[in-house]
Formats: structure tokens, sequence, C-alpha cells
């Protein structure tokens, strides 16, 4: 046994970790408790799974069958940002298009210019990465640009009322919005090797490779992550823009936010 790697039982311990923040999460009356839970078991149960189905994948099927899992991968993908950002309308589309633009765009690249292999067991991980990166990016556009309309619809009324068309009425809000959510993936990159060693960096240094290959690989990957980050919170902004207003430019209602449990 490779004793670089865990095993089972030191997977099992891990999970003290889980329980420590669920009780920490229950202690402050978050309300996340729950949530902590049902992830940390479904990231068990769907890695599982994965790993299994991966095995198959990787012996069997090309870049065809990398290509398909990367659509599987963005649909989910779709899915769980809309959900962070329901309320907001044609919030499922609105996602999947950005997280698809986002990922194409960067994932073509990386293969047209060669600079990562074709091999289903290199396309898989690092477009897992891209879509990761592109997921989070457009879930906190779409998040923000919802609460930016519902908080500050008395003001993008009023330069609506002046003349303005929606774009310019909206735009301080679409600026501030896109900051907020470039800057995880701007502050990842800047401190990258500082303050952490990132998980490619570290699986490679791991497996064995010489930490300058390592480093090589971990810049490609940072530099594709911001990539992917800003062209799907562009594509998710300018998409969930055209939603939020109707062909006369008026702001339209959104559902009321969901009340909060006790």
């Amino acid at each position: 046994m490779n004793p670089a790697l865990p095993s089972w039982p030191g997977v099992a311990a891990s999970a003290a970790l889980v329980l420590l923040a669920i009780a920490v999460a229950w202690y402050r009356r978050l309300h996340l408790a729950r949530e902590i839970t049902v992830a940390a078991i479904r990231a068990g149960l769907q890695l599982t799974a994965v790993g299994a189905v991966l095995v198959f994948v990787f012996q069997h099927t090309g870049l065809a069958g990398a290509a398909g899992w990367l659509a599987l991968m963005v649909l989910v993908a779709g899915q769980v940002a809309a959900r962070r950002a329901r309320g907001l309308p044609h919030a499922l589309p609105v996602a999947t298009a950005a997280i698809t633009s986002g990922t194409a765009a960067t994932m073509g690249s990386l293969l047209a210019l060669g600079v990562i292999a074709t091999q289903s067991r290199v396309v898989i991980p690092v477009g897992g990465m891209v879509v990761s990166g592109a997921m989070q990016a457009t879930a906190l556009v779409l998040i923000r640009l919802r609460d930016e309309a519902r908080t500050a619809r008395p003001t993008i009324e009023a330069r609506l009322a002046l003349g303005l068309s929606a774009a310019d009425a909206f735009a301080p809000h679409m600026r501030s919005t896109l900051r907020t959510a470039l800057i995880p993936a701007i502050d990842s990159t800047k401190t990258v090797g500082l303050i952490s060693l990132p998980g490619a960096m570290t699986g490679l240094i791991l497996a064995g490779v010489t930490p300058l290959t390592a480093i090589r690989y971990q810049i490609v990957v940072m530099y594709m992550l911001l990539a992917a980050a800003a062209l799907a919170s562009l594509t998710a902004a300018r998409l969930a823009e055209h939603t939020l207003f109707d062909p006369a430019h008026r702001l339209r209602p959104l559902a009321p936010e969901p009340s909060k449990p006790r």
C-alpha cells in the first residue's frame, strides 16, 4: 500500500471532521447542519459510484466518452447553480448556458492548442475542474443579480423612468455583480502557492511527479479556471439581464424570497 494514499479506514476517520462542522453549525443555529450532513453523504456515495464508472470510461471509451461525461457534469452543474438562484426567471437555462460556454471555450482551447492530451483520463478530471469553477462563478452572478433586482428595484425603476434603457439602468449593478463573482477566482490565482498548494499540484506531487513538473500543470489549471470563471460570469450576467427585463424595458416582478426557518 502506498503510504501517501489514505486507506478506507482513514477515509472513514476523516468523517470526524464533518461531524465537527455539523456540531458547529447546529450549536451556532446556522440551519446548515442537515445540509452539511446530506452533502457529506452524497459526496461519499457519488465519488464511490463515479470512481467505478470512470474505470469503465477510461478503459473502453475515448474522447467521445469524455465529452459525454463532461456534458453530464455541465447539466448537473446548471441545476445546482439554478437552485441557488431560485426566484430568478429562467435560472436553469441561463445557468446551463453560462457553464456550457465557459467550459466549451476553455476546454476547446486547451485541446486545440495541445496543452492537454485528448485521453479521457486527462479530459475528464481537467474538465471537471473547469465545470466546477464555471458553476461557482455562475451561481455567484445569478444570486447577486437576483438580490440586486429585489433590493434596488426602486433605484432601477427610477432610472428607467428617466428614459434610460434596461442595460443602462442596470449597468451599475451588473458591474458590481461581476466584480464580486470574479473575486474568488482572482484571489485564488494571486495567492496560489503562497497560502496553499492546490489540488492538482498536490496530487501530482503525491503521485511522485517532480515539483517543477507539477507547477507547470498547476499554472495551466489556474489560468483555465480563471478563464472559465470569467467567461461563465459574463455569459450568465448578459443572459440573466435579458430575463430580468421585458421587451418594453420594464423590470419583471420576481418571486418573493422564501422565508428562512427560525
